[in-house]
């Protein structure tokens, strides 16, 4: 059987949604507290969704900190999956796990649209 862990922060909302589509494909699914320290044996990673912490204040710059963060990114540097959803991707990009950096839009306006994404280096 797979087994995943998902990350939960203080005010994530897709956490549970993460755990209950993993759970419907056949995996077990631990749910791990981010003030952690480790992540229990799993063959991948979720760093969810939601306004943890709100986009002002750089939530993935904050979660990057929490503890259990350590582990996770021990377990990526070793070659375990870790996919990041949201803040989750902010969190991947903080920790140094995914290269660049995210930046506002000239506009400073939200913005709704298709955009077309090439992978130059997989």
């Amino acid at each position: 059987m797979i087994r995943a862990s998902v990350v939960v922060f203080p005010g994530s909302n897709c956490d549970r949604d993460v755990k209950v589509a993993t759970e419907a494909v056949g995996a077990k699914v631990n749910m791990v507290w981010h003030g952690e320290s480790e992540v229990p044996a799993s063959d991948f990673l979720v760093l969810p969704g939601g306004f943890s912490y709100g986009d002002y204040l750089r939530c993935g710059a904050m979660a990057a900190h929490s503890p259990i963060m350590r582990d996770v990114i021990a377990k990526a540097k070793a070659g375990m999956p870790v996919i990041g959803i949201c803040n989750g991707f902010q969190i991947l990009l903080e920790t140094g796990l995914l290269p660049g950096a995210l930046m506002r839009n000239a506009s400073l306006l939200f913005i709704c649209r298709d955009v077309h994404v090439r992978c130059d280096n997989p």
